[in-house]
């Protein structure tokens, strides 16, 4: 029997690095594709909805959208490029038959390139390498072609997708072309467009078959609940039918379909009927999850279960208990946080949450990145919460502890490579590559346990000047390095009492180490204040305020001018962290502090923990 495919419909997914110009790209295709009014305003980067994607520039959650070509749908997923993110692009590439590699013209493939373009070839897909950023100074689109198909190669691809187009463009001026001279961009991305129907595959149209629709992604709307978006394998589905959900346990749920969607640019329309091919969201189901499968009552055929990289890194939610707490939060209670953090579950399947005590839980996730902005949406949303130092999650293979070990690419000036591979060194780091260009920069590839990684960007920062570039992305578990790795050297300004910080107090304090706080700031014995110069914690008096006397000085009373004080954004404090250390998080302020706040009590345990080291 012939297979029958549906040429009206194309179903590619978006992949690539941290900003190399995938939403970009999206926004110039769904502009060009004449979806949108003349006199509509679109927003640059019109698919990163989310306050933090917008304020990063990063895409965190998988977005699908559809643009209409030459009468033919292009469902098109724009997928995360950052590797903490593996959970929303590996599910995405169950519901796709070929993959946009986007790489950029100048920087070439990149750690997060290698990710999500494993996870595309592992799923067997038909890849179109797009060469971005094609109107730089610095591109170099031929060495990039060529660094592209040796990771093709590296990774294992076979013939038929090593046999990849090349389209070169520039998103940013709305331009494409198939020749590598940026001279010779077309006007438009008219020969993307005809790339993405020649090569990627149409998907079988098995329509009169029983149904079979896997979600992927969740969402959910205040009027029709849990709505699962996913794609039609095989049959179809209409509103009204009742059909059964096939739970990940393999129970089955029956349920009536309330409302089918399809996607038309931005926009999310109600649609009577859904077919093998199509890329939909569906209502109705009050409690889908990622993965299930809907079938017809009578012929219930599960799909294999979408497998989802388990987390590598883990720390404690600590209800709020500082002196400030409940003083600039709307929901502190255990009860709150715990029901936050069950609703991100609900649409995050690469987290895990257990309760670890009755005001605190083990917050499991795929990065740091990935957990940092759990913490800054709770923030924004009005949560007070503690949480602790970052720790990476310890497993036992075949009877040997085994740790998760990053593949770090560096990029840096060459006067920074001793000291940057010094640097490693110490943090246990096996040095695979090294490449320089000739042009002051060299490229150094290393493996490093992830817990060598926690706490290190600061220092790289400095050890480079600010001009390193460091990107990572997991690469393996193997057996664990003996004795410490990575870690904080210098030790903490602790302020000695509650209190208003004072400029005398900070002048004075200046030459003892960094300071991390502002004149007039409110602290609390037990907070940090500062890092100091050396290895040991310092308990200082930052609220002492310049005594006043009858008797004039002769040289009068100078102004103070103090050095601008180190204001640590939410990443870089959990990076800094310390094991006996939490991070105050507030929806106004960020403080570091010490879990134990009584001076004579963090000495008495310094003592005991020094002891039963000897």
């Amino acid at each position: 029997m012939s297979v029958k495919f549906r040429e009206d419909v194309r179903n590619i997914a978006i992949i690539a690095h941290v900003d190399h110009g995938k939403t970009t790209l999206v926004d110039e295709l769904l502009k060009q594709s004449g979806i949108f009014r003349s006199n509509e305003h679109v927003e640059e980067r019109a698919m990163d909805s989310n306050d933090l994607e917008r304020e990063r520039g990063i895409t965190i959650l998988a977005k699908n959208t559809a643009i209409d070509y030459n009468g033919k749908r292009i469902n098109i997923l724009d997928t995360p490029g950052h590797a903490d993110f593996g959970g929303e692009v590996e599910r995405i590439m169950k519901m796709v038959d070929g993959v946009l590699l986007v790489v950029d013209a100048y920087e070439g493939t990149m750690p997060q390139t290698r990710f999500v373009l494993k996870k595309a070839l592992e799923q067997h897909l038909k890849p179109i390498v797009v060469v971005n950023k094609i109107d730089k100074d610095s591109a170099r689109p031929e060495e990039v072609v060529d660094e592209v198909i040796d990771l093709f190669i590296e990774l294992g691809a076979d013939d038929d997708q090593l046999e990849f187009p090349v389209v070169y463009a520039s998103a940013i001026n709305g331009t494409a072309s198939l020749d590598s001279n940026p001279a010779n961009q077309d006007e438009n991305m008219k020969c993307l467009y005809d790339t993405i129907l020649e090569y990627v595959p149409a998907p079988v149209d098995n329509s009169d078959e029983p149904l079979q629709f896997q979600t992927a992604l969740l969402d959910y709307n205040d009027y029709v609940g849990r709505i699962g978006i996913g794609r039609v394998f095989r049959g179809s589905m209409s509103v009204g039918d009742s059909v059964s959900l096939i739970k990940l346990d393999g129970t089955t749920k029956n349920f009536r379909v309330t409302k089918i969607f399809g996607y038309f640019g931005l926009k999310r329309e109600e649609i009577k009927e859904a077919k093998a091919g199509d890329i939909v969201a569906v209502s109705g189901m009050d409690d889908i999850n990622v993965g299930e499968t809907v079938t017809p009552v009578d012929v219930q055929e599960a799909l294999p279960v979408l497998h989802i990289d388990e987390p590598t890194l883990q720390m404690t939610f600590v209800v709020n208990n500082s002196p400030f707490a409940g003083k600039e939060g709307k929901f502190v209670t255990a009860s709150k946080i715990e029901d936050r953090l069950m609703q991100q579950l609900e649409t995050d399947v690469s987290l895990r949450v257990e309760q670890a005590s009755s005001d605190s839980w083990v917050v499991s996730g795929r990065g740091e990145l990935h957990l940092s902005i759990l913490i800054e949406n709770m923030r924004r949303e009005g949560y007070e919460l503690q949480v602790s130092k970052p720790e990476v999650i310890i497993r036992n293979i075949d009877g040997v502890d085994c740790e998760p070990v990053e593949r770090v690419q560096i990029d840096t000036p060459d006067d920074s490579v001793g000291a940057v591979i010094e640097s490693i060194g110490q943090r246990k780091g096996t040095m695979l590559d090294m490449q320089a260009d000739g042009n002051g920069q060299t490229r150094l590839i290393f493996n490093v346990p992830a817990r060598g990684l926690i706490g290190y960007r600061t220092e790289f920062m400095s050890m480079t000047k600010g001009y390193g570039i460091l990107n990572h992305t997991f690469d393996s578990y193997q057996p664990m390095e003996k004795g410490k790795v990575g870690g904080r050297r210098n030790g903490v300004l602790v302020a000695q009492e509650n209190g208003q910080a004072t400029a005398y107090s900070i002048s004075s304090l200046e030459d003892r180490g960094i300071v991390f706080i502002e004149p007039g700031t409110e602290v609390y014995g037990g907070m940090i204040v500062g890092e100091n110069n050396r290895e040991n914690d310092l308990t200082v008096n930052i609220t002492k305020a310049k005594a006043q006397t009858n008797v004039r000085s002769s040289t009068k009373d100078q102004t103070v001018t103090l050095k601008k004080a180190k204001i640590m954004t939410l990443e870089e404090s959990l990076e800094y962290l310390d094991d006996d250390e939490y991070l105050e998080v507030t929806p106004e302020s960020i403080r570091l502090r010490k879990k134990e706040l009584d001076k004579s009590a963090r000495e008495r345990l310094a003592r005991k923990a020094k002891y039963s080291e000897e």
